[in-house]
């Protein structure tokens, strides 16, 4: 062979595949765990959890070193690495990282099967990270059911348990009819664009066709598929009955945060760079989706007396507050408001279950009437609580004041008033409720009498057991909360220069 003729041009593509080096090593990780699986029959369990986070880690060391070095920011057809693209990868590394590591407890104790609850994360990861940066139809749809479907398994993954077999039937056909929707969107922009998959060429087709009903049809089918996967009202049925059927809540944990940084990616990236000369009319349809689900969200969580049932409604109006720096984005500071705010969430969403999981392993129930008078049973466990619920309703100190401050900043001067007075009323409202439940914590009384130490013994763990990774957890991530507000300047500086 002759190497006198090798020019850089040469290089090039194997540089550039070096781009998804994160995803191949979560794939890579993904079948060895199956491999030592089946191998050791399920017993190394261990090292299945250490395969996996060391894997993880990796990831998230190659993707912030290609982040660091602008050598890899090559684009190429079918995938477009940026800014944003890398701190959606980081942010998906983490859900992941967390998920695991707050699932290690409840697994072990439950005895559910691992190796599967460990490769469905790990799919779900590697499928939203290429959501981040794909730039065609096929590949994109490709990747956004790979975290979708590997969701809707893990729903079902006590098959025992018939509550979870119905969330996971829900979650199916729900999921099902929406990617139905987005196919069908895609099918039509592909067709009135002379046949083509890349986003920038679909862009650049779609001014000059004459097929306006065909483009008003193919974005509507789009919106209410994403809509559906972001759980929008009036598409956010499913989203309640599965956070509540669905029986490990760690499995629950891990798509409340997974689904709430995928999709948003895929929808900013897909009207950001498909339709930006129809940006006032799915503006003004964004806005409208996200100012319904901040009041019906809020107002409906409310109601509810499950624990789980209670965090899917707040769920749906965090996603609106998300939305609203989607709406906010300009080419001073891009995405940053919706990316500070998305870091922000994943740390209170993700620390607020892992309260929930240590209290179900104790006590084997999610009924808020029997968190009352937790703080005189157990002061550990009512710390992160006390941090986690003021930060998603936007009370300082925590980092969920700053978050809320700066996206409600930014969309009022980006001109969504509606959208921003909306989002502050319905703050006020979520105080309410979560102050409510700390307030049961410390002044309420369990008028079951010896019924929380009866169903102590009759959980999942003992209360020694269940004290150790998932307390810590609690703690980091409620440090975390705190130290995330105090450094919110360098992370909003980091978080800029993301538009398109």
């Amino acid at each position: 062979m002759n190497y006198t003729n090798f020019t850089l041009s040469d290089l090039l593509p194997s540089v550039g595949n070096l781009s998804t080096l994160p995803e191949r090593i979560l794939i890579f990780s993904l079948i060895t765990v199956i491999v030592i699986d089946l191998s050791n029959k399920g017993k190394n369990t261990t090292l299945l959890y250490q395969i996996s986070l060391i894997s993880m880690l990796i990831g998230v060391v190659a993707s912030l070193c290609q982040w660091g070095i602008q050598f890899f920011l090559i684009s190429f057809e079918n995938y477009r690495i940026s800014n944003f693209s890398y701190i959606f990868r980081f942010l998906l590394l983490t859900c992941s990282i967390l998920s695991v590591l707050l699932s290690i407890d409840y697994i072990r104790c439950s005895k559910m099967a691992l190796a599967e609850f460990l490769f469905f994360i790990l799919a779900a990861g590697s499928g939203g990270m290429v959501l981040c940066w794909a730039n065609d139809l096929a590949t994109l749809y490709v990747a956004l059911e790979l975290p979708s479907l590997s969701s809707c398994f893990l729903s079902g993954h006590t098959k025992r348990d018939i509550r979870s077999n119905e969330a996971t039937t829900k979650f199916l056909l729900m999921g099902g009819a929406s990617s139905s929707l987005l196919l069908y969107g895609f099918s039509l922009l592909y067709g009135i664009s002379g046949g083509q998959l890349q986003l920038d060429k679909i862009a650049s087709e779609l001014p000059f066709s004459q097929h306006f009903t065909v483009i008003y049809v193919a974005v509507a089918s789009i919106t209410a598929g994403m809509a559906s996967k972001l759980s929008l009202v009036p598409f956010h049925q499913w989203t309640p009955d599965v956070y509540e059927g669905v029986s490990p809540i760690p499995v629950v944990a891990s798509f409340s945060v997974t689904s709430k940084v995928a999709a948003p990616a895929l929808f900013t990236r897909l009207f950001g760079l498909t339709f930006p000369y129809l940006s006032n009319e799915w503006h003004i349809v964004v806005g409208l989706l996200a100012t319904s689900s901040m009041i019906l969200g809020n107002l409906i969580a409310i109601t509810q007396i499950s624990m789980k049932r209670m965090l899917a409604y707040p769920s749906i109006s965090q996603i609106g507050y998300i939305l609203i720096g989607v709406l906010a984005a300009d080419p001073e500071n891009g995405y940053a408001s919706m990316i500070t705010y998305t870091f922000i969430y994943i740390l209170m969403n993700l620390g607020t279950f892992a309260r929930i999981t240590s209290f179900s392993l104790r006590t084997g129930t999610d009924n808020i009437r029997d968190y009352a008078g937790l703080y005189m049973k157990d002061p550990v466990l009512t710390f992160s609580p006390v941090l986690r619920p003021p930060s998603l309703g936007g009370i300082p100190p925590p980092s969920g004041f700053f978050g809320k401050l700066y996206l409600f900043w930014h969309g009022w001067k980006a001109g969504s008033y509606p959208s921003v007075l909306v989002a502050l009323v319905t703050s006020v409202i979520s105080i309410y409720y979560y102050l409510k439940i700390i307030k049961l914590m410390f002044t309420g009384k369990n008028g079951s009498g010896d019924a929380p130490t009866t169903s102590i013994q009759n959980s999942l763990v003992s209360p020694s057991i269940s004290k150790s990774s998932i307390e810590i957890a609690m703690i980091i991530r409620a440090l975390a909360s705190i130290l995330s507000g105090i450094l919110i300047d360098p992370i909003i500086g980091i978080t800029r220069n993301t538009l398109f």
